[in-house]
């Protein structure tokens, strides 16, 4: 059965409390109406104020981010899946095939949700000077809207390049902001994560789904190995405690980490909180100030579902197998992938090429129809059901096995190649894992360019689909790391970034004619 999940979001969340609200009234009429709520005469408490925090959640969690459109955007501009047939939106296919352009509104999604994100931020580092009671809640709310407006910042900052960076709710309609310079950004964003690291709890202090200290710093470690700063990526990242009751490690079996009754589990550092409400109801249009959010992920991807995406064949044959050639057979393609003649529903049904609608893959030569399993729900549920099922499996967004595999990058960019041996044999001795440590045949580790290969194998192998692999191919093309391009339909001159939305370049003018290249 599935377990009582916390839910962090407030089921009603007075939205006006968090815009700025203009009225005309009389001069002779001076009076003020107790009921209105709005940014003067609200945040007066530190309740008050974790209301707001609250508010930010809400929006992360809404159909413009992350139960939807923010994996698309993440997924779409990585080499770890393909379209799942003819069925798969042409917005979809345009992010996939590098032919969007500024009306995208997949794109445009998620860049006003994480405005939106910011914007909420905003209001609640603007008004926590107004709160005086309880000061340990108050700088908790503080920390943990810094934490999310620095996670916005960095998604805006690494897949549009220069933005424009809003740290304070405006004061008037008027007030525009041009593009920073992506140093600045970055600035800001170190500077969010390292404030808000000092004062959020570990993970046994705070509710279930909130920010932690850990999850700053795990956050900043991602931050600053897109800079290149590596030493001090791993510091943050040795700041993640292993041990007590703060502590973090690697579940001994891989697939707990995208299933329903293991969530929140020893290995997850922060995810985001989704609830099955039993009735098949998803809120397409954004998000609801009333009721609680499902995702639809397990929709999209699912092999009985509508499947618009699957497992690109680059990910599906980067896995060691004996038929290539290695000592093992990777489990971890397995708990990743459904393939037909699998099982599902607690082992009563098996999947067939006819249930997986559209496109098939190629492994290792063999044609055949292979669908993505993790953060699938069939495992537990039938066909019938599984068609349309808005569900509640959260979405695992930093987890500790990805910790381990950054740090082995972080040793291996800074001379210290046993180090990383080290960190990405840790990853490959999870119990039910269990693959030879390196170096194997395949995969050589006695110079940096070697450690470098097996990085980028395990990380696709350990990571896929996990919404890494986009961040990851910018930092390793700067690099100049892959051999070959990984995205067969970039254009450099202007594949790198996306396109400023149309509607920020039409209504602020300080963004006139600051369009990225090539569109």
């Amino acid at each position: 059965m599935k377990h009582k999940k916390i839910y962090l979001l407030s089921t009603v969340i007075l939205l006006t409390i968090t815009v700025i609200v203009f009225s005309c009234k009389k001069a002779a009429l001076n009076t003020s109406d107790p009921n209105n709520l709005n940014t003067s005469n609200y945040y007066k408490t530190a309740a008050e104020l974790k209301a707001g925090v609250n508010a930010i959640y809400a929006v992360i969690h809404q159909n413009n981010l992350v139960s939807r459109e923010w994996y698309y955007l993440h997924d779409t501009r990585s080499d770890e899946v393909a379209p799942g047939g003819g069925q798969l939106e042409a917005a979809r296919l345009q992010l996939y095939n590098n032919t969007d352009d500024p009306t995208n509104p997949v794109m445009n999604s998620v860049w006003d949700g994480w405005y939106t994100a910011i914007f909420r931020a905003n209001v609640v580092t603007d008004n926590a000077a107004n709160v005086t009671d309880n000061l340990a809640d108050v700088k908790e709310s503080v920390g943990e809207a810094k934490f999310l407006r620095a996670w916005a910042y960095f998604d805006l900052v690494t897949m549009w390049g220069a933005v424009p960076l809003v740290t304070s709710v405006p004061k008037t309609v008027t007030d525009f902001k041009p593009r920073s310079p992506v140093s600045a950004v970055y600035a800001q964003i170190v500077q969010d994560l390292t404030d808000a690291a000092a004062v959020l709890p570990g993970k046994s202090g705070t509710d279930k789904g909130r920010a932690t200290a850990s999850a700053a710093n795990a956050m900043l470690g991602r931050v600053l190995m897109q800079q290149g700063q590596f030493a001090a990526a791993k510091a943050a990242f040795l700041k993640i405690p292993t041990t007590g009751a703060d502590g973090y490690s690697l579940t001994a079996r891989y697939l707990d980490n995208f299933e329903l009754a293991t969530e929140f589990n020893q290995e997850s550092i922060f995810e985001i909180v989704f609830i099955d409400k039993g009735d098949n109801n998803y809120n397409w249009g954004g998000e609801s100030s009333t009721e609680e959010q499902s995702t639809v992920r397990n929709q999209e991807y699912c092999p009985v579902a509508w499947r618009n995406l699957i497992p690109s064949n680059k990910y599906l044959n980067e896995f060691e197998n004996t038929a290539t050639g290695a000592a093992k057979t990777d489990p971890r393609f397995s708990y990743s992938v459904y393939q037909s003649g699998d099982t599902y529903d607690d082992g009563q049904e098996v999947l067939t090429d006819g249930d997986q609608n559209g496109n098939a893959s190629i492994l290792n030569g063999v044609t055949k129809k292979i669908s993505w399993r993790k953060f699938m729900i069939i495992y537990q549920e039938s066909k019938g059901t599984a068609q349309f099922h808005p569900g509640g499996n959260n979405q695992r967004i930093i987890r500790y096995a990805e910790i381990l595999l950054d740090l082995a990058e972080c040793a291996n960019e800074t001379g210290d190649i046993p180090g990383a041996i080290a960190y990405l044999n840790q990853v490959r001795a999870r119990a039910d894992v269990a693959m030879p440590p390196y170096p194997t045949a395949q995969f050589p580790v006695g110079s940096k360019a070697q450690v470098t290969a097996a990085i980028m194998h395990e990380k696709m192998v350990e990571c896929g689909d996990e919404e890494l692999r986009n961040i990851d191919i910018l930092r390793w093309r700067k690099e100049g790391y892959f051999a070959t391009e990984p995205i067969g339909s970039f254009n450099p001159a202007r594949d790198g970034l996306l396109p400023i939305p149309q509607a920020e370049l039409d209504n602020n003018p300080l963004l006139k004619g600051q369009q990225n290249p090539g569109y």
